[in-house]
C-alpha cells in the first residue's frame, strides 16, 4: 500500500490512503455492519455495536468501546450515496439511544458543533482504490490531531482487514445471494482421499469444523448415507452451540447432508460438497441450500456466514496441506 498522506484544512481533516485491493472491497467495508466492526475505532478499541440503514436519509449508529471499557457512541444521517464512488454523512455524538449529545457528554473539551460532515470518495484505478476521507467542523487544536491519530489508526485496522479479505477472495470463491444456493470454492494443494478423510474423520473434525474462536466437539458422526452426526461448539465463555444432520448421500467425490443449528430449529440447510482432482490438487465446492431464504437476506448475517465459511475452509487448509498426518 502507498504510504498515508494526510494534510489539515481549515474547514476540517483530509485524509488520502491508496489500498491494493478494488473499490468495492473498501466500499463494502464501509457499508456492511459485520465489516465495519472488525475494524472501527483507533488501536486496541472494538466496535461491539453497528447499525447502518444505508440509503439517503438513513441513520447509523456506531459504538466504539475502549481498552478501559469506556463507550464513545455516534450516530449520523446519510446525505448522499453514489454507489462505489461517494458516501456523505453527517456525523454526531450519541448516546447509546442514538440521541445526540454534546461532545462534553464523553469529557471532550473545546467548541464542538452538534453535527459534523464527512464525506468519503472511492476511486480504483489499475485494482487499487483511493479512498479520501474529508472531516469537517472538527475543532482545531488538540481535538483535531487526536481525531486525525484515531482515524489512521482506524484505518491501519481497515488496510488489514482489506488484505485479510482480499487474500480470501483469491483463495475462495464466494457466491451469497438470496434465492440461489450459496456455494464457496476453493483449490486446495491435496489429494481429494485427503479431503475426503477430513470431513468424514470425527477425530479430525475437531481440528477444522468452525471459527477458530470455538472449540468443536463430536458428539454423534456415522458418515455413511442415511448415517446421522451431531457436533457442539464451545466458546471462551462456555456457551454451547450445537449443530446436527442426516447424510443423504456419502462417496469419496461427494457428500450431501442436511445441517441445522440447533438454537434456531426449523432453519434447515441442505449441504452438498464435492471434490474434483485438478492437477493434482482438489477443487472442492461446497454448496449449501437454504429452506428460509430469507436467512440470507439480512446483511450482517451475510457478513458472518461468508466470514465463518472463509475461515472454515482456511483451517481446513491448514490442516490438510500443512499439519496432516496419516
Amino acid at each position: 500500500m502507498q504510504k498515508t498522506m494526510t494534510k489539515r484544512k481549515t474547514a476540517g481533516l483530509s485524509i488520502t490512503r491508496v489500498f491494493d485491493v478494488p473499490v468495492d472491497l473498501v466500499w463494502k467495508a464501509w457499508t456492511d455492519p459485520g465489516y465495519v466492526k472488525r475494524w472501527w475505532g483507533p488501536k486496541d478499541f472494538t466496535a461491539p455495536f453497528i447499525m447502518i440503514d444505508f440509503r439517503v436519509g438513513g441513520k447509523s449508529l456506531f459504538c466504539m468501546r475502549s481498552p478501559d471499557g469506556q463507550e464513545f457512541w455516534s450516530t449520523g444521517i446519510y446525505r448522499k450515496i453514489v454507489p462505489g464512488k461517494k458516501i456523505v454523512t453527517t456525523d454526531s455524538f450519541s448516546d447509546e439511544k442514538g440521541a445526540i449529545v454534546p461532545a462534553s457528554f464523553y469529557g471532550m473539551p473545546g467548541e464542538w458543533p452538534k453535527e459534523l460532515l464527512v464525506t468519503l470518495t472511492f476511486e480504483e484505478k489499475n485494482g487499487k482504490t483511493t479512498f479520501t476521507l474529508l472531516h469537517e467542523g472538527l475543532p482545531p487544536g488538540t481535538m483535531s490531531e487526536q481525531a486525525k491519530e484515531g482515524w489512521n489508526e482506524s484505518f491501519d485496522k481497515l488496510e488489514k482487514l482489506l488484505q485479510d479479505e482480499n487474500q480470501h477472495r483469491e483463495k475462495n470463491v464466494l457466491v451469497i445471494e438470496p434465492g440461489k444456493p450459496a456455494s464457496l470454492t476453493r483449490i486446495f494443494d491435496a489429494p481429494p482421499e485427503r479431503l475426503f478423510s477430513a470431513v468424514t474423520d470425527p477425530a479430525r473434525i475437531p481440528l477444522w469444523w468452525g471459527p477458530g474462536n470455538l472449540t468443536t466437539t463430536v458428539d454423534t458422526m456415522d458418515a455413511r448415507t442415511g448415517g446421522t452426526w451431531r457436533f457442539i461448539q464451545r466458546d471462551a465463555d462456555g456457551n454451547e452451540y450445537a449443530f446436527h444432520g442426516v447424510y443423504h448421500e456419502v462417496s469419496p467425490r461427494r457428500i450431501v447432508q442436511t445441517l441445522e443449528f440447533e438454537g434456531m430449529p426449523g432453519h434447515v440447510q441442505l449441504e452438498i460438497i464435492s471434490f474434483e482432482e485438478v492437477d493434482g490438487k482438489t477443487k472442492m465446492v461446497d454448496k449449501s441450500v437454504i429452506e428460509t431464504p430469507e436467512d440470507v437476506e439480512d446483511e450482517m448475517m451475510k457478513s458472518e456466514m461468508a466470514k465463518g465459511w472463509m475461515e472454515t475452509m482456511d483451517r481446513l487448509a491448514e490442516l490438510v496441506e500443512r499439519k496432516w498426518r496419516e
